[in-house]
């Protein structure tokens, strides 16, 4: 049993991540370009939720608070708070979600999965995990919605038919021009 929770809490996020990408090749090319956009923003917006969910609270990592309890893989001593790894499976789930609803509640299966077996792994406290998914989850709507907001226009002009490559002399031209 021991070894399906460090598997789960160790490795089933690049699964997540791999979906993540699955995903990415399924989608037409607009919606490729909005998914990376997405995803770039979202993973800006998540490091700095992290780095000022961390820094406004300490949260000492199970084995650390008590030295009886053994993590089940070698982890640092520091900050447990929040839990990186289920911010990033919540910020997956919710981007695999606004493309492939399916596929992203699979996702989202999968981080509450990862989530709950650091905390068995004896890595994480309850509460590191579940501000790790708000977190992701947060970050992945803020960047669905600016991405929605102050990108439509990009997203267009890189879809327009017709349109010269930026190594082509000249301007862009639609094909009714």
């Amino acid at each position: 049993m021991n070894a399906l929770i460090v598997g789960v809490a160790q490795y089933l996020l690049f699964g997540l991540a791999l979906l993540a990408g699955l995903t990415w090749l399924t989608l037409d090319r607009t919606e490729k370009l909005r998914l990376a956009l997405e995803t770039v923003l979202g993973l800006a917006l998540l490091g700095l939720g992290i780095w000022i969910a961390g820094s406004l609270h300490t949260d000492p990592r199970p084995f650390v608070q008590d030295p009886s309890t053994v993590a089940l893989f070698p982890h640092p001593a520091d900050n447990g708070f929040p839990s990186d790894h289920a911010a990033a499976g919540g910020l997956l789930a919710t981007l695999v979600l606004r493309h492939r609803r399916t596929l992203g509640a699979v996702v989202g299966v999968g981080a509450v999965l990862v989530a709950a077996a650091r905390v068995a792994a004896h890595v994480h406290h309850l509460q590191d995990v579940a501000a790790g998914l708000l977190l992701g989850l947060a970050a992945g709507v803020l960047a669905i919605l600016l991405t929605r907001i102050a990108a439509p226009r990009l997203i267009r002009s890189a879809d327009l038919p017709g349109r010269k490559s930026s190594t082509d002399s000249g301007t862009y031209r639609r094909n009714s021009e």
